[in-house]
This record gives structure tokens, sequence and C-alpha cells, in this order.
């Protein structure tokens, strides 16, 4: 299994994209929703976005009010990273700090408790044994901290293929945990069951979750977001869907929100 590496330039092409939107979008009201559960209102966050990518949501929360380090190892990500934040007013600037580095390797950049808030969206599924880094992203987090994954679905895998007619990668995906993404990477996916039971085990217990991209998982990268009162619809639809049974559970991405005991 290798990791990111070569991933970023068909990633970048999809930004601005209807799949990319809707992951965006559902992630930051349900990062939003749990902020509101957690925190005083107006509190000024200490954020720490792991594998920030382009840095959409490090940026949203650096709008916020929030203080954000983001932390990213591939270089291109980083510097589209570095470019959106040279458009930003110099008040939003100033609140955030941009690291190169890997998320399995946080105890070298920072103390433990250090935020209160940690964001990993879209890396666990390429690191092969994830228990050690997620052990510490969780002491970084401070007593009460949020800690906000993002994973790839491994009881949904069936999904993508199935939806798309192909039905012998459809029957090979029931028994596995591994497939390769639309980057064309080789990467695994996470059970909520097993992700549950290491959250409890490094002190994070599961406080709620939800299911991302029910109905929008399988169009093309290259489709354009329809139009807004279209967009708003296909939104809410998709945001209902994320946090109801049975919807959320056959979603190809979750989104776990485990608290710092």
């Amino acid at each position: 299994m290798q990791g990111f590496e070569g991933g970023s330039a068909a990633w970048l092409s999809g930004l601005g994209g209807l799949r990319n939107t809707v992951r965006q979008e559902l992630v930051a009201r349900q990062i939003d929703e749990q902020i509101a559960a957690r925190f005083p209102v107006g509190q000024r966050l200490r954020v720490l976005d792991v594998g920030m990518g382009q840095g959409t949501q490090a940026l949203r929360l650096a709008r916020a009010g929030h203080t954000v380090t983001g932390l990213e190892s591939d270089p291109q990500m980083l510097k589209v990273a570095r470019e959106a934040l040279t458009g930003e007013p110099e008040g939003i600037r100033e609140r955030v700090r941009l690291i190169e580095g890997d998320g399995r390797e946080t105890g070298a950049h920072f103390l433990p408790g250090s935020f209160d808030v940690v964001l990993c969206h879209g890396v666990l599924m390429y690191v092969e044994e994830p228990d050690a880094m997620l052990a510490g992203l969780a002491r970084m987090l401070a007593p009460g901290g949020l800690l906000s994954l993002l994973v790839r679905n491994a009881d949904a895998l069936a999904m993508r293929p199935g939806l798309a007619g192909d039905w012998p990668a459809a029957l090979t995906a029931f028994d596995t945990d591994a497939y390769t993404n639309r980057l064309g990477l080789p990467v695994r996916a996470d059970r909520l069951e097993q992700l549950t039971r290491t959250l409890d085990g490094i002190a994070a217990p599961l406080h709620a979750w939800y299911g991302v991209r029910v109905f929008t998982d399988n169009v093309s990268n290259k489709e354009e977001l329809p139009p807004a009162q279209e967009l708003e619809q296909l939104l809410a639809a998709e945001d209902r869907a994320a946090r109801t049974e049975p919807y959320r559970r056959v979603a190809a991405l979750l989104h776990l929100c485990g608290v710092r005991g």
C-alpha cells in the first residue's frame, strides 16, 4: 500500500466539482454542529488540521475566528493551501500556521493537550496501521476536545461498483477493506465498529457520527455544480441522509466525532 504520493494532481482537478463540494459542505456543517454542542458560543478554539490538503476546512475555521494549524506532508497540496491563504485578509492570515509534516509524527511538532479540535479527514485510508496515529492525535487534544475523523466506509465498499454495474468488483468488495480510489491509488477503508473500539481505547470515545455522500458518490469527478436552488435541495437531502438510519450506513464516507475524556 502506498501513501498519497502522486495523487495531488488528480485530487486538485476535482476541486469545485459536485462530489468534492458535497463532501466539504456536509463535513463543515457537521463540524459546526459538534463545536456548538461542545464549546461556549464565541470561544476561539485552537484547531489542528492533520493532512489538511488544499486547506478548505482550515481556512473556513480561521474565517470563523479560530486559530488553525495545518499539517500537510504533500508539497503540492501545501503550496495550494499557502496560495489560498495569501488571498485572505491579514487578520485571517495571522490566525493560520501551515507546517510541512506527517500526521504520524504530531508528537514531534506539538505538546500534548495543545488543541481544542483536531481534524483528520481523508488521511487514514493512506495509513496501513492507523491505531498509533490515532492515539497520537488524541494526545494533542485538551480535555473535552473534539477529534473529527473522515474515513472511507469499509462496510459499504460494494455500493460504488454495484451501482456502476461492476459485479465482479462488487462481489470482491464484500470481503475486503482494500480498494483502489478515484485517484488510482491502492488504499484501505475503516469500519465503524472497529473505529468505535479504537476511540474508546485512546480515551476519545465516539460522541456522534454521520454518513457523507449517500446519493452523489457515483457522479463523475468532472460533474459541475447544478443551479443554486437544486444544489441546496441536493445538500438538504444528503444532510438528512447523513444522520438518518439506514441511509448513513451505506454512505461512501463516515465522519466520526470523538471527545477527549
